[in-house]
């Protein structure tokens, strides 16, 4: 999913822009979202640092809350991180006790320390968990599966995508303009969304089909004051001639405006029906 970093440009006070993250964050977790890109869509900065907010109130959400402390520093941004919702996803479980954990169970950790063993890793319970010849650097972000318990507390690590639950999103800053992004064909479908789009039910067979043969599938969404098109129009690029499908998932909208975050849950919900 790609989102402008001025998602947040709408509301003038920290506390509603974290509020407002959150509520995205959710909807990223809710419907199962891979990977979120937050692009810039204005030139300034202040551009760059809604930007850096978005990326981090995201990345932080995303975390689980027994990691945060370790992994991010007292930074500005975080001033209201209080405020966000849980995720309640797989990968931030409640329990804090070394004696509820199962054999086999998945965990993310972080590096604590690393020695001639391996590395000890902080799973959020009352001791580290060892993982013998482990490498990772102190500090860094692992997914740990428990091997054993009791007078030897060790695990293994694991990539998380060999985890058959859904274990999170991961938060990419674009390094380009969206249009550039979108030409370089890194995805192999792209699902715009636009009040001037076709409306989602008349084309949700067409992209049916073409989802099932993608590996790689980007959908975008506008900003509050502006939307793809006109976005787009800033790199003298049509909307149409980059992405496959542009569409309206709120059409016969009452209001004046959809907001980018309702449009989300919108157009998330709309595609979750799609899928198998």
């Amino acid at each position: 999913m790609a989102v402008p970093a001025s998602i947040v440009s709408d509301v003038p006070h920290l506390r509603e822009k974290t509020s407002k993250i959150g509520f995205v964050g959710r909807a990223l977790a809710m419907f199962r979202v891979d990977e979120v890109v937050v692009f810039s869509d204005t030139q300034g900065q202040s551009q760059a640092r809604d930007v850096e907010l978005v990326a981090t109130l995201l990345s932080y959400l995303e975390t689980p809350q027994y990691l945060r402390k370790r992994l991010f520093k007292i930074q500005p941004e975080l001033s209201f991180g209080g405020i966000l919702p849980p995720l309640r996803t797989p990968h931030h479980p409640l329990q804090n006790r070394e004696r509820d954990l199962a054999i086999g169970e998945i965990r993310e950790g972080a590096v604590v320390s690393r020695s001639g063993n391996g590395v000890l890793v902080d799973v959020g319970v009352e001791r580290p968990v060892l993982i013998p010849n482990g490498d990772a650097s102190v500090n860094s972000r692992v997914t740990v599966r428990v091997v054993e318990k009791g007078r030897s507390f060790t695990g293994q690590l694991v990539s998380p995508d060999s985890v058959d639950r859904y274990w999170g999103y991961r938060v990419t800053v674009a390094d380009k303009p969206l249009g550039r992004m979108l030409k370089d064909g890194t995805f192999d479908l792209v699902i715009a969304t636009s009040r001037l789009g076709e409306p989602f039910m008349n084309v949700a067979d067409k992209i049916r089909v073409e989802w099932s043969k993608s590996q790689r599938v980007l959908v975008a969404f506008g900003a509050p004051s502006k939307g793809l098109h006109e976005i787009l129009k800033q790199e003298n690029l049509d909307l149409a001639d980059v992405a496959d499908f542009v569409v309206n998932t709120v059409p016969f909208q009452a209001t004046e405006t959809v907001r980018t975050e309702e449009a989300l849950y919108a157009t998330l919900a709309a595609i979750n029906l799609l899928m198998p």
